[in-house]
């Protein structure tokens, strides 16, 4: 099958080829890493090797795919990421707009009478540090992923919008694969996971505001998403607030995830909206 011709398939048949791929690689290294006998067998790091093998091989693959299979002369620039000193503006800007979010959401509860505060965690600055680490480490690999390859796919052969509902609700299903009690038990999450593929959408749709060139970048999602999780890693693991009890886990957030809950609904909703205002119709890198 040549390239062009695959080229001119339904994007999703490309993304699905692709992972296909990327799998079949990936599966005997993950085995040889995570199974009986592997390289780092019953370590706990098996998990975190083996997923970033993963990644590996996706940020090597991705180069190659987006010039063979689309003619991108610069596939990590097509998908947002360009080595600019306003990609750590954006980056630090829109962590910031995450982490106070997710604050003064834990204060709005604490001032109602729905959480209240606790004494730190006396490794507190270690898990600051800790959590901001692994919050810009995942807020990166996903954002690549999701708003990165996966939306400039979506975009090469559907609206605006389609593009837009298409990649909230895949970036949503792929973070809620687990057993049908529990998804309807955490029902609440998918729709906050729907809500923030959205919001992550016209973050990385935002022009960045640089001289001359307007373009949309990878800096605002990889940010937003990291300050998301890294409020919540602050608060939570490091001890800085309890429920009360005194509201029903749906307003409040299901399993003490704040954003699986009314009040993190509207968080969400809120920050979705303000880059809505500035968000371009499609990407522009």
């Amino acid at each position: 099958m040549s390239k062009a011709l695959l080229a001119r398939y339904n994007p999703w048949i490309r993304i699905g080829l692709f992972l296909l791929l990327l799998g079949a690689v990936w599966l005997p290294l993950a085995a040889a890493v995570y199974l009986p006998n592997g390289w780092f067998y019953d370590v706990n790091a098996a998990e975190i090797a083996v997923l970033a093998l993963l990644y590996v091989g996706f940020l090597t693959a991705l180069p190659v795919w987006g010039r063979r299979m689309h003619g991108w002369q610069a596939p990590f620039q097509h998908c947002g990421l360009r080595w600019h000193p306003q990609l750590g503006k954006d980056v630090g800007t829109a962590l910031l707009i995450g982490v106070l979010g997710v604050f003064a959401l834990f204060g709005v509860e604490t001032l109602l009478g729905w959480a209240s505060p606790t004494a730190p965690s006396p490794r507190f600055v270690r898990f600051v540090v800790e959590g901001l680490l692994m919050a810009l480490a995942v807020g990166f690999a996903e954002e690549m992923l999701f708003r990165g390859w996966v939306l400039a796919e979506l975009e090469s052969g559907y609206s605006s919008t389609a593009a837009l509902i298409m990649n909230a609700v895949f970036f949503a299903t792929t973070h809620f694969i687990k057993p049908w009690s529990e998804i309807l038990r955490t029902l609440p999450q998918f729709f906050g996971l729907v809500l923030l593929g959205g919001a992550l959408v016209w973050a990385r749709r935002s022009p960045t505001g640089l001289p001359r060139k307007k373009l949309t970048r990878l800096g605002y999602p990889i940010g937003l998403h990291a300050g998301l999780i890294w409020g919540y890693y602050i608060v939570n693991v490091g001890g800085l607030s309890e429920y009360t009890g005194r509201a029903p886990e749906w307003i409040t957030g299901v399993d003490s995830n704040p954003l699986a809950g009314l009040l993190g609904l509207i968080l969400l909703g809120l920050i979705a909206w303000q880059f809505k205002k500035t968000a371009k119709p499609k990407t522009m890198s």
